[in-house]
């Protein structure tokens, strides 16, 4: 699929683009091309320092920020596929700095858009996540605009011949930034402060997620938001399983944040089929096929009406003992 192509990833030096090009590099040797592109010179210094010139010849580091429409166009020259993972992730940061998270995650998102329409791309994929989802933060605001600008793009592609897609999917375990890291470095204190006891999450891990863009990749027809079957977690068993031996201390939800996250609302059922490991909601309006043509084309079926997808009400679950074992094979790697 990705043998003698050239590949970019928007925010490359992340944790999705470092496992990203592993995974490329291990199952596609013929790569022609595969473009880092961010603006953190010191984590696209960390990563050439892995992959060294004389044994990687196909990679390459383009400094540019998503806010920078000419310097996508350089970037794209030439590319076949593009993953679009740079983003303003952090809740807390977004609330604070509302218009960077803007400038980044909705006008980035149109400039990636625009950049690779004018540039001939094929196939582009964007990272999207559980909070775009009936959202309540601007973080998850900004990536729900974000879905429905990928989404709404292969409306206007015209006669080019380029899929755009999103997917979405939770909390990466053992990702920057998230709650596992985070009580691994709070261990040594003593006590882990929880937001709130019943507070639950999707989990995935950073290959999964990999694999997952690696299918939408090979099966998408332009405008779908996929999204996976994933285990939901209760924050308590992620303190049990990382350190039962410490206090806990309960310390009120976030600004921005909700108890129990979802992928699919009730609303989002009546466009949703099911492709069996992997959920796909349509987009209300294309003129590229009918629900009909997707169904046949995949051999899917709908979700029954009024099915949603919450991580509280989750048919699927780790405990702290199936956490424990996780953590201790995925987080290591995965920082």
């Amino acid at each position: 699929m990705l043998n003698r192509k050239n590949v970019l990833i928007t925010g490359g030096t992340g944790s999705f683009g470092k496992q990203f090009i592993k995974a490329i590099l291990r199952d596609y040797p013929l790569v022609n091309k595969i473009i880092i592109f961010s603006r953190d010179e010191l984590k696209q210094s960390e990563i050439k320092q892995m992959y060294p010139d004389v044994d990687f010849p196909m990679l390459r580091f383009f400094i540019g920020d998503v806010r920078d429409k000419d310097r996508l166009v350089q970037a794209f020259e030439g590319v076949d596929v593009v993953i679009h993972a740079a983003a303003i992730k952090q809740v807390d940061t977004a609330e604070y700095n509302p218009t960077e998270c803007i400038k980044t995650n909705i006008n980035g998102a149109e400039n990636v858009i625009n950049a690779a329409l004018t540039c001939g791309v094929k196939d582009v994929v964007a990272l999207s996540t559980d909070k775009a989802c009936a959202p309540i933060n601007l973080y998850g605001a900004t990536k729900l605009v974000s879905d429905k600008l990928f989404t709404a793009a292969n409306n206007i592609k015209g006669s080019k011949e380029i899929k755009f897609s999103v997917v979405r999917y939770g909390n990466v375990m053992g990702s920057r930034g998230s709650v596992i890291p985070f009580f691994l470095n709070k261990k040594k204190e003593g006590v882990l402060p929880i937001t709130h006891p019943e507070m639950t999450r999707f989990n995935i891990s950073l290959e999964d997620g990999v694999d997952m863009v690696m299918y939408a990749l090979a099966n998408h027809l332009g405008g779908e938001i996929f999204i996976p079957k994933i285990p939901s977690y209760n924050i308590l068993d992620v303190a049990k399983a990382i350190a039962p031996e410490c206090e806990t201390k309960i310390v009120g939800i976030r600004p921005g944040e909700k108890l129990h996250e979802e992928m699919i609302t009730d609303t989002d059922s009546l466009n949703t089929i099911d492709l069996g490991k992997y959920y796909v909601i349509l987009p209300s309006i294309s003129f590229n096929y009918t629900e009909e043509q997707y169904l046949l084309h995949h051999n899917a079926v709908k979700v029954k009406f009024g099915f949603k997808y919450n991580s509280g009400t989750n048919d699927s679950w780790e405990d702290s003992e199936s956490l424990k074992q996780l953590i201790s094979t995925k987080v290591s790697v995965e920082k």
